[in-house]
């Protein structure tokens, strides 16, 4: 990609993710193009619909949350490297509006722009959850899907205004609930 075309394309990025943010994901396209400088035509040459746009969008906080969890698995013990990456997972889905409804849709579909970014990420909490729950720190029956399931829940009740002001203290009920008490 030329130079200038890379430029246009993570200003045109930048844009629509302060846009989404403000918005949600039901931005208007012509907004975001708008707001960027350009033509419609020209976000379309670069994001054909709005599923590529927000698989853009996504990759990259899904691509470190999946690096974090590798990290995490060396670096913590299972239950804080669970806790820490549940919560950075839930400020990703919360960071974009509406996207939640978006995610679980591409782990549904497999020819989603976004189902192999989801699916990946998915399986780096499954991963750490697993480790807890060898360890005895977690309980044992929930999934990766549940765990996706509950930090979607997370981070849509963040996006409700009279519900946010309680989403810390229902991060830490569902954290408590996922996490078991060792036996000393």
């Amino acid at each position: 990609m030329r130079a200038d075309a890379r430029k246009n394309r993570e200003h045109l990025l930048a844009v629509a993710g302060a846009v989404i943010t403000e918005q949600g994901v039901d931005a208007s396209l012509r907004d975001i193009a708008r707001k960027a400088d350009v033509g419609l035509a020209t976000l379309i040459r670069h994001f054909p619909t709005r599923e590529a746009l927000f698989e853009a969008l996504l990759r990259t906080s899904f691509d470190e949350l999946t690096e974090k969890a590798g990290e995490l698995e060396e670096a913590s013990s299972p239950d804080e490297a669970l806790v820490s990456w549940l919560r950075d997972f839930v400020a990703v889905a919360h960071n974009y509006r509406g996207v939640v409804a978006l995610m679980v849709a591409a782990i549904e579909d497999a020819g989603s722009a976004l189902h192999a970014s989801c699916v990946t990420m998915r399986a780096s909490g499954a991963r750490l959850l697993a480790r807890a729950q060898a360890e005895g720190l977690a309980r044992t029956d929930i999934d990766g899907a549940d765990l996706f399931a509950l930090g979607g829940s997370l981070a849509w009740l963040s996006d409700q205004p009279s519900l946010a002001p309680r989403a810390d203290h229902l991060f830490d009920v569902v954290v408590s609930a996922i996490l078991t008490k060792q036996d000393q």
